[in-house]
């Protein structure tokens, strides 16, 4: 069965309501073509929104070369996206739907009123009025023996031709929200390379006593630096907040250095990282705090009173270093400035605040067309990228999506078969 209104000639349909596929459907429809955003969840942005409830990161406003440094070994790949919608032109853009942005003390750039819903609701709207439809609980679920797409819909399965299509499907992580990973095999039975995915922006798991978990799981780690050295021998030190879990530790520090830290437990089984407890306090200084004598108080109100570390921390490092060494004056103090903790498994995709792993750069041309299927576009989180949390995940998603827009109307242009396009679009 079709849908009830076929879709004329020179149409695109994108498959994923998210930043990147809207992006690439404004950037359609704003040239007369037919666009028709396909969906599986009841409505459109739903991970966009839930990324904004705690105040909607949009982008951040350090210069494009440090910019592009977050997206790791990927940088080369993203940094034509940006250079065709670069952060700037993001917060302009934001600009023209009404909605007006600031830059908080962090260099982290919001709207006005931090939230993601007025944007949303301003984007959709104009969307409807330049003639996007939009089509919710429409499951992609591949191609029929004619090549036309299928969707599984509460009505039964639709099928839909499109003279080009847009796949901006998510990721793998939050699956409530629409990112199951779901088009991996699809893809894959056609030929595309999709690296597997993989968490990004995770907390991990840390082998917690009985003890520990149950008396510390929730209780945050303020203001600690972790120093973490990875496989390739490059050192990494961070400052800031994380959090004890039930099953080890998360949080803005941690997600800061996931990737480094997941790919070295993938390859050896475990990860260590150092934290230093007293960060404003060195070696030396605390070396002698701790050895003062204490006289009758215990070790914990010798420790709380010489160098500040209580609560949590002081059960850390009962977790973590040996019985001995808590009794020696001078490898308590280093154990306080570089406490090892090995961490021993991500928490599970499903979990994690974006993904790694995707379709390959290398299976897509300069437009982010499929070089296995010509006509096929990928944009967002689905290509394989990843970068921290602080607005970049966001802002190459609606880079991407709108250099797949561009793409899709050069390719109409140029192919023999579209020979007339130019009168449409």
């Amino acid at each position: 069965m079709s849908l009830p209104r076929a879709l004329p000639k020179f149409s695109v349909a994108i498959i994923g309501g998210g930043p990147a596929g809207l992006m690439a459907a404004e950037m359609l429809s704003q040239r007369g073509v037919r666009v028709d955003v396909f969906d599986a969840m009841p409505t459109v942005g739903r991970k966009f929104l839930m990324a904004g409830k705690g105040g909607m990161n949009i982008t951040h406003s350090e210069s494009l070369d440090s910019f592009l440094q977050r997206y790791g070994a990927r940088r080369f790949h993203i940094k034509p996206l940006l250079e065709s919608f670069s952060p700037d032109a993001l917060r302009e853009w934001i600009h023209g739907l009404g909605i007006e942005t600031f830059v908080g003390s962090s260099g982290r750039v919001f709207p006005s009123d931090m939230k993601a819903a007025p944007l949303l609701r301003a984007w959709l709207h104009r969307l409807r009025e330049s003639g996007v439809s939009l089509h919710m609980r429409h499951r992609w679920c591949g191609w029929d023996e004619a090549g036309a797409l299928r969707f599984e819909t509460p009505e039964g399965e639709f099928t839909v031709h499109a003279d080009a299509v847009v796949l901006a499907l998510g990721g793998g992580s939050w699956a409530r929200l629409g990112s199951d990973g779901a088009w991996v095999p699809l893809l894959a039975q056609r030929g595309v390379d999709v690296a597997a995915l993989r968490p990004a922006n995770c907390g991990f798991d840390a082998d917690w006593s009985e003890h520990f978990r149950t008396r510390f799981a929730g209780q945050p780690l303020k203001a600690v630096v972790l120093t973490f050295t990875d496989a390739a021998g490059v050192t990494h030190r961070r400052q800031g907040d994380c959090i004890v879990t039930a099953t080890g530790i998360e949080g803005g520090l941690i997600y800061a250095l996931s990737a480094p830290i997941r790919d070295e437990i993938a390859a050896r089984g475990s990860a260590t990282v150092y934290l230093d407890l007293t960060p404003g306090k060195d070696l030396a200084r605390v070396t002698a705090e701790v050895s003062h004598p204490r006289g009758s108080r215990s070790i914990s109100s010798h420790l709380q009173s010489r160098v500040g570390i209580k609560g949590v921390q002081t059960g850390l490092l009962r977790e973590c270093v040996a019985a001995e060494e808590f009794a020696d004056p001078v490898r308590l103090a280093h154990a306080i400035k570089a406490l090892p903790l090995r961490l021993v498994a991500p928490r599970p995709l499903d979990e994690a605040i974006s993904s790694a792993g995707g379709v390959t750069f290398e299976a897509l041309d300069e437009r982010l067309m499929l070089k296995a299927l010509p006509g096929m576009f990928c944009a967002g989180e689905m290509l394989d990228w990843e970068a921290p949390t602080g607005g970049y995940l966001l802002t190459a998603c609606f880079a991407s999506g709108r250099v797949a827009g561009e793409g899709v109307l050069e390719w109409l242009r140029l192919s023999p078969q579209h020979s007339d396009v130019d009168a449409k679009i």
